[in-house]
């Protein structure tokens, strides 16, 4: 069993604890009863240039803990005043040490949109994140067939949340698409051995089409790395351990936006 299967049989036990907590007909009534998302996500990564998705995790399964100190409003709101165009936070709770308390006070926290980044498997989780601020959800095309992807991406809407549609290869750009992704992701590592390949991204982005955002995930450390994905017509990069590995997270990240 891979990481990423052990992964998404966490987020189906967390999910299942979840449900008789809440009850989801419960969940589904209050994230219904809130207002409908705008789809602040991908209004920010549509803007001039490459956009910057800014991650606040403490540990990751390839890396172990990243950071001993984990002041996670402090961080968001250095992302927010150094140029972030949104905030990715991690949820997962045993590998990433993540929460939903965080992600709640984090949305309630910053004004740019944040994406819930677990690993979705059951539409419940589309309704948590709803309740808990997120402007967006992850979904990984590896975790999910065709129909569930459509299925999601429809609830999504509903609600007025984006989803990063996240692909490995040429098979799952395919699914996403058809499946009416409108933001893909491109994650050049890859989730089943953690390895990091750059040129992923270059290899699958002409199959994205130029209505739907291309948002390059992983292994970006430095302005050269993301001129480079620029160039290759990346709408955004989504940027994690780079970020939560300097010291001024501020300063790295205006470095990468090519301002010092």
């Amino acid at each position: 069993m891979s990481i990423l299967d052990e992964l998404a049989d966490c987020a189906r036990e967390r999910t299942a604890q979840a449900k008789r907590a809440l009850p989801p007909e419960e969940l589904r009534a209050m994230a219904e009863a809130l207002p409908r998302g705008d789809f602040a996500l991908e209004r920010a990564l549509r803007r001039p240039g490459v956009s910057f998705l800014c991650e606040c995790k403490r540990a990751s399964p390839s890396r172990g803990l990243i950071a001993e100190e984990f002041p996670y409003l402090q961080i968001a709101r250095e992302y927010e005043a150094a140029g972030a165009d949104a905030i990715s936070v991690l949820t997962e709770p045993n590998y990433f040490l993540g929460s939903d308390a965080i992600l709640r006070e984090i949305a309630g926290a910053v004004k740019i949109p944040c994406l819930r980044k677990d690993f979705t498997v059951d539409e419940y989780m589309i309704y948590e994140a709803k309740t808990l601020g997120a402007a967006a959800v992850l979904l990984i095309c590896s975790l999910l067939d065709e129909g569930q992807l459509a299925e999601y991406l429809a609830l999504c809407g509903a609600l007025g949340l984006d989803a990063l549609v996240e692909a490995h290869d040429e098979r799952e750009i395919g699914a996403a698409l058809r499946a009416g992704a409108r933001i893909v992701g491109v994650n050049n590592r890859n989730l089943r051995d953690f390895s990091v390949d750059m040129d992923n991204s270059r290899r699958l982005r002409a199959l994205v089409p130029p209505e739907a955002l291309f948002v390059a995930e992983s292994g970006v450390k430095s302005a050269q790395d993301v001129r480079r994905l620029s160039e290759l017509g990346a709408d955004a990069v989504l940027v994690g351990e780079a970020l939560m590995r300097a010291a001024d997270k501020g300063a790295k990240l205006r470095e990468l936006r090519g301002e010092i």
